[in-house]
């Protein structure tokens, strides 16, 4: 075929276990040798992995489309292989069908309303840090379930649901499909939580309350009412966004400070250089380490002939670690700036979550360096995400420290 002749075929595929154990060695290889090639895994698609072919294909809409068409089966558009999961709204819309969800999400996601969101953020994580404050030691996984937590209260589901969906959404992006795992969490977990979030659509229709899908059913899309179908499918994508990604962020950066504790030592002594050291760690780590994107017209893209059809996978995570675009690319610098990482996308689909993400991010980061400053690490018993090809990121991470004081009543 005629990729095969301009653009090597490459023996890659992002979810097996040889791209989980080297996830940056991986990217690396392909992306000093072939930025832009076809891999016959899953059916077969294209890898974008250097930072301008990324760039340049996230914001081509036109070219690469979000939507869900046949192409690569059935699920979830932006993954490769797809996912059993509803749709998400607007990720899985391509403009101008896009613009008007997009503009209903950024009302309720914009640094104005993340900041009217601060009280709440700072309550949980003090929560959950005052749980196992006091014992010494704990597993920072269950601490970082502040995202989760925040994400179920603000939409206004049932709070005591958090870990349900937190493990729903893990399993289904980073899970492996066909183990048990996998299965009970599609035909189990998926039905239940998905018919209480139905239950709460409808309770809002009638009574709204102060909560965000209070406010999503009360929307116009082009003049007429939102339906239930899309207010499920915004709060679909809310809770796996919301449920996943930072935690993913602050589990890696918590285990790359116990490693590198000079710099852990530098942001204790000068908290203020905790926002612009964010930055870095999202581009360092990048919590979705790719997304995907199916070619709409025949396109000679970066010099490799794309046909109608064709999956591509634009890798956040590869495009954040190339030198032309970052210097010392594979070294955290705390002090980088600018930072134009690609962690949250790039084009209209960036993600409309990114203020929350790092204020929940900032908010664990800082107290845990506060109140458990001396923190180590069982690095011997850390245990990944069986894949690492969508969401990167620990099952389990055992941690000790200096037990301290509870700062919330013990009835909060």
């Amino acid at each position: 075929m005629s990729s095969q002749r301009r653009c090597p075929v490459i023996a890659f595929d992002h979810n097996s276990q040889t791209h989980a154990d080297d996830t940056v060695g991986s990217y690396r290889r392909i992306r000093e040798s072939t930025p832009v090639a076809w891999t016959e895994a899953h059916g077969g698609y294209w890898v974008l992995s250097d930072y301008a072919s990324v760039f340049d294909a996230a914001r081509d809409d036109e070219t690469f489309s979000s939507r869900r068409l046949p192409h690569g089966g059935e699920g979830l558009s932006v993954v490769i292989p797809k996912t059993p999961m509803h749709r998400h709204i607007p990720i899985e819309l391509d403009p101008p069908e896009f613009r008007p969800f997009r503009k209903i999400v950024n009302r309720i996601t914009a640094p104005a309303a993340v900041k009217r969101m601060q009280g709440m953020i700072d309550h949980y994580t003090t929560w959950f840090i005052d749980q196992v404050i006091e014992s010494g030691e704990c597993d920072f996984v269950d601490v970082i379930g502040v995202p989760a937590i925040v994400t179920v209260d603000w939409l206004g589901l049932d709070t005591e649901d958090w870990r349900r969906y937190a493990h729903l959404h893990r399993t289904t992006l980073s899970g492996v499909p066909g183990t048990p795992a996998f299965q009970h969490a599609v035909e189990v977990e998926m039905p239940e939580l998905s018919e209480r979030m139905w239950q709460t659509i409808a309770a809002r229709r009638r009574e709204p309350a102060d909560d965000v899908i209070s406010y999503l059913v009360q929307q116009e899309i082009d003049g007429r009412p939102i339906t239930d179908e899309e207010v499920f499918a915004i709060t679909e994508l809310l809770v796996a966004g919301g449920t996943g990604t930072t935690a993913s962020l602050v589990g890696q950066t918590l285990v790359w400070l116990y490693r590198h504790q000079d710099v852990r030592r530098t942001l204790i002594e000068h908290p203020e250089k905790l926002e612009r050291a964010l930055e870095e760690f999202l581009r360092y780590f990048a919590p979705t380490q790719a997304l995907a994107r199916t070619v709409v017209k025949d396109v000679d893209f970066h010099g490799c002939p794309m046909r109608t059809g064709d999956r591509v996978l634009l890798a956040w995570a590869s495009a954040n670690r190339d030198e032309s675009a970052f210097e010392n690319a594979d070294e955290i610098d705390i002090e980088r700036w600018p930072n134009r990482h690609t962690s949250f996308g790039v084009g209209v689909h960036r993600c409309a979550g990114s203020h929350l993400g790092r204020a929940m991010s900032y908010a664990l980061i800082s107290q845990i360096l506060e109140r458990m400053p001396d923190y180590s690490v069982d690095l011997q018993a850390l245990r990944r995400y069986p894949q690492q090809g969508t969401n990167v990121g620990f099952q389990s991470i055992p941690a000790r420290f200096t037990p301290g004081p509870r700062r919330l009543p013990a009835d909060a």
